[in-house]
């Protein structure tokens, strides 16, 4: 009996969405007579923290606190049209799509609070905390809220922007057949460390390593923990989960979530990520965000390290301790190849 240790390493890029008519996202937003702003989008956050990127994209653009923008997602009927939440395409699409609408609604906000300074509309910024100042002349001021009522109450206006973002057709090449349909990719690279247990065929998960490249990171803390999480969740897909049972027969499979193979807090590996900014040309403020490329190098760097550790090869997910037993044994044994690193 003998532990073999083995590192392996996987570097992919992922393109942002899929050019399904172009992917499109729109957005409205509208103020409300407290001067607080509503985002209306029908795209789901299913936990990847969409709805907060959009609310600081939004306020960004507005010139406003982010404490005063209300994302609501509540009712895809009622909403904009959205593709959905899929493809890593949230901040990317979405996030643009706000941009647009609360450009819109900027102009309508300048419009209004020139009105009530009776200067012109070109000659107004925003300070981020609320208030409307004359360029160059900041005693001259209005808030935010009391331009939202003067618009609604006096002026008759509504404080409101639409937006819209597709991606544009790609471009055929007659003689190849060649094109690209997408605009943006992010890109990672992982190495992982194991442990290969010869005898029972256990693999252990010691340490993982990272790097990726996201564009502009519009909320860093929710980029650590998205990573974190997408190197837990493919660490559980490449060692534990799946829904076959190990032996022919399925009276052997996971019949509820108590029987299902899943990780504990105990089995987590030591991870640690590195994030590369390079802003892309069209993302939102450079932003183009990890989405399911969090968890997809974990699986071939995984795999790559157990053919390190003892020479076998397992190309059936997940990699339990029964396939690598009998790749051993079809291998007359262990084979342990060269390790390069520290």
């Amino acid at each position: 009996m003998a532990r073999h240790k083995g590192r392996g390493m996987a570097s992919i890029n992922y393109p942002i969405g899929m050019n399904l008519g172009g992917d499109p996202s729109q957005a409205l937003i509208h103020s409300n007579p407290d001067g607080k702003f509503t985002v209306a989008l029908s795209a789901i956050d299913l936990g990847q923290g969409m709805k907060q990127v959009t609310r600081q994209v939004a306020a960004e653009t507005l010139g406003v606190p982010v404490e005063d923008v209300y994302v609501d997602t509540a009712d895809s009927d009622t909403g904009p049209h959205d593709m959905g939440s899929f493809a890593s395409r949230g901040t990317h699409r979405m996030g643009n799509a706000v941009i647009a609408a609360a450009r819109e609604a900027r102009g309508v906000l300048l419009e209004a609070a020139a009105e009530e300074l009776e200067v012109n509309a070109a000659d107004l910024v925003t300070d981020g905390r609320g208030n409307i100042h004359v360029r160059g002349a900041h005693s001259r001021s209005i808030t935010v809220k009391a331009t939202a009522q003067a618009a609604q109450f006096k002026q008759g206006k509504t404080i409101a922007g639409r937006g819209i973002f597709l991606i544009p057709l790609s471009a055929v090449d007659p003689e190849t057949g060649e094109m690209n349909p997408n605009t943006a990719f992010a890109h990672a690279c992982l190495v992982a460390d194991v442990e290969v247990d010869d005898e029972t065929g256990e693999v252990t998960l010691l340490n993982v390593m990272s790097a990726y490249e996201l564009g502009r990171v519009i909320n860093p803390r929710m980029v650590e923990q998205q990573l974190v999480g997408g190197a837990w969740m493919g660490h559980s897909h490449v060692l534990f989960e799946t829904p076959e049972p190990y032996y022919p027969n399925p009276d052997h499979g996971p019949r509820d979530f108590n029987e299902y193979l899943m990780p504990g807090p105990g089995d987590i590996a030591p991870y640690s990520a590195s994030v590369l900014e390079r802003p892309a040309p069209d993302g939102p403020f450079g932003g183009k965000g990890p989405g399911e490329m969090c968890a997809n190098p974990v699986l071939p760097a995984v795999a790559n390290a157990v053919f390190n550790a003892v020479g076998v090869r397992v190309d059936e997910l997940p990699i339990t301790p029964e396939k690598v037993l009998r790749g051993i044994r079809a291998n007359g044994g262990a084979r342990p190849q060269a390790r390069r690193g520290g």
